[in-house]
């Protein structure tokens, strides 16, 4: 397993680390498999999308936040219960195949760490098998 620090800048926000994944995978020596991602964390995720329009992550952004406002009356003290619920909702994990030691990504897709209780230095898990 290897890990990897994000930092984010926003409350909410999407940062690309395909880059960071397939590198691993490649380090790893794994031909042909399987990578697993995974985020530590509760009030954060990681998804699969396109990245190839920014707008895209723009857009996953504002429906989230029309789902699950921030401004609610929520119990729980930390003020970040949406946070909590999206991250929940997107999931804490993906999993990939690996193919001639490289991702299986179709091609518009990359890997996303979603960030919903920004700024922050968050971990990310990554194990090629």
């Amino acid at each position: 397993m290897q890990t990897f620090d994000v930092r984010t800048h926003r409350r909410n926000e999407l940062v690309d680390i395909t880059s960071q994944v397939e590198k691993i995978v490649r380090e790893s020596g794994v031909k042909s498999g399987i990578c697993v991602v995974c985020c530590p964390h509760t009030t954060a995720a990681v998804t699969v999308n396109e990245n190839a329009d920014p707008d895209v992550g723009h857009d996953i952004l504002m429906g989230l936040e029309k789902i699950v406002p921030h401004s609610w009356p929520y119990r729980h003290g930390e003020g970040n219960s949406d946070a909590h619920i999206k991250s929940s909702i997107v999931g804490c994990s993906q999993t990939m195949i690996v193919r001639d030691a490289s991702l299986v990504l179709g091609t518009w897709q990359g890997i996303y760490f979603c960030e919903f209780d920004g700024p922050r230095t968050r971990r990310v898990h990554v194990q090629a098998i």
